[in-house]
């Protein structure tokens, strides 16, 4: 079987020294995570300079910051990571892919989420109760959208899921990558172990099946970036428990466990089911392509027994 569909193997000629320090999917991750690091360090610099982000300071200004803050600096490790280290263009990133994938993924998310908010409608545990027009769209797209989209897929999902494929498998990165996503919201407000139970699941298994399909981060990042939009700024409803400023203004009643209450649809069981459904045709689509990744060692097995029959 061949893994061709893998970004990155290790050099066949690499010497052994080589092979753990600078190559292994350890080794790779943390060099990951120290460049992360030091760019949201130059970042904050930078910001801290110019001011931007002083309390005060106009919306827009501070919606900047924020993508400074989420965005680059994960968008500038990985390139590093790609060129110096895996010495290869990252594929997954591929600007002649950008217009189809992203533009698919926008529109899956506004409709994921649309389809959610439709069934709580039906239930009776989500209701509109007026329109705001004015509500202030371009900042939170920058922030929840372009900033959250942008930063946590490639960290997500094109650093930890992608690089733990490679050595642990499929099964392994799915579930270490849904495991990092949900405790990544720990800290979010109105917070609860169900709604981070309930985010790894949902989110984190569907946008790393998503990126195993298609190898490509643009559509992990268009259905992120519309699912934080659709939701807080068109239906007006907490994004992982961030107050939202939609153009619809809504209430949700019934148990918190099918509207997701005050934290958002993340902590609905319907959201859940839903992204579920999706999480498991996408891995229909993988099992009938033979694209699950085994283990290295299973794999490095496969290999010499190949050899040997030759």
């Amino acid at each position: 079987m061949s893994y061709s569909q893998l970004a990155f193997t290790t050099p066949p000629d690499a010497p052994g020294w080589q092979r753990w320090l600078v190559f292994s999917p350890l080794a790779r991750l943390v060099f990951f995570t120290a460049l992360v690091w030091l760019f949201i360090v130059i970042g904050d610099r930078l910001i801290g300079w110019s001011g931007w982000y002083a309390p005060h300071a106009p919306a827009l200004r501070r919606a900047v910051c924020e993508v400074v803050y989420r965005a680059l600096p994960a968008l500038f490790a990985y390139l590093l990571l790609t060129r110096l280290i895996e010495q290869r263009r990252a594929d997954e990133l591929a600007l002649r892919r950008l217009p189809a994938y992203l533009i698919a993924g926008i529109v899956g998310g506004a409709l994921l989420f649309s389809a959610v908010y439709g069934v709580l409608w039906l239930l009776g545990s989500y209701q509109i109760i007026g329109t705001n027009p004015h509500a202030d769209w371009l900042p939170a797209l920058l922030t929840a959208g372009v900033g959250a989209g942008v930063g946590e897929e490639i960290i997500t999902r094109g650093a930890l899921f992608r690089i733990v494929e490679e050595g642990l498998g499929t099964w392994w990165a799915l579930a270490i990558s849904a495991i990092f996503f949900g405790g990544a919201h720990m800290f979010n407000p109105d917070v609860t172990l169900w709604s981070i139970a309930a985010i790894g699941i949902e989110a984190g298994l569907m946008f790393g099946m998503l990126y195993h399909v298609t190898r490509s981060l643009w559509p992990c990042i268009g259905l992120h970036l519309a699912w934080n939009f659709t939701q807080g700024t068109v239906f007006g409803v907490a994004v992982s428990g961030t107050r939202p400023d939609g153009w619809l203004v809504s209430a949700h009643s019934g148990p918190d466990w099918l509207s997701g209450g005050t934290f958002g649809a993340e902590a609905s069981v319907i959201a859940l089911l839903a992204c579920s459904l999706l999480t498991a045709s996408l891995l229909v689509i993988a099992l009938r392509r033979g694209s699950i990744v085994p283990p290295f060692w299973r794999r490095h097995r496969r290999d010499q027994v190949a050899l040997a029959q030759r």
